[in-house]
């Protein structure tokens, strides 16, 4: 055997289709795409996503809408009535100690204290901010406010 005497096998191979080259080649004329209409020219057809008509599934998906401030603060909020339950009188409440405690989840976010609740012990309160009720409450049970 020799390399000239090697052939593909027969129906393994296919000549390529060459469209628009002559009625001998079969496919002359219109080359194989039939008479007019949107099939027969050039980037006829439908696009992807369309749906018979019918309102696409990507048109009918909500909108994102909104909008979201880069510039927001989130405070971390802390009840006067929770304060109550864990400091002792005389102490000194600030976001080193109520992360210590258990309190808030994150050392580095701004404190706010809210005025939900009741405050007999005098406390020392160095927080961001304060709700005008919460600063009362405080006051009113012999404690300070510092806002840093």
């Amino acid at each position: 055997m020799q390399l000239n005497d090697l052939f593909p096998a027969p129906g393994s191979r296919k000549e390529r289709k060459r469209v628009g080259r002559g009625h001998g080649s079969g496919y002359g004329g219109r080359s194989g795409r039939g008479n007019k209409g949107q099939l027969s020219r050039s980037g006829g057809g439908k696009g992807p996503g369309f749906e018979g008509g019918q309102n696409p599934l990507h048109m009918r998906m909500p909108k994102l809408g909104g909008f979201k401030n880069r510039n927001r603060v989130e405070y971390a909020v802390v009840n006067v009535g929770r304060l109550e339950e864990i400091y002792g009188a005389g102490d000194v409440v600030d976001g080193d100690t109520l992360f210590e405690r258990g309190v808030i989840k994150d050392k580095t976010a701004p404190v706010k204290v809210l005025g939900d609740g009741e405050l007999t012990k005098a406390l020392t309160v160095r927080v961001d901010k304060a709700s005008a009720p919460a600063r009362a409450k405080i006051e009113a049970a012999g404690g300070t406010v510092d806002l840093t």
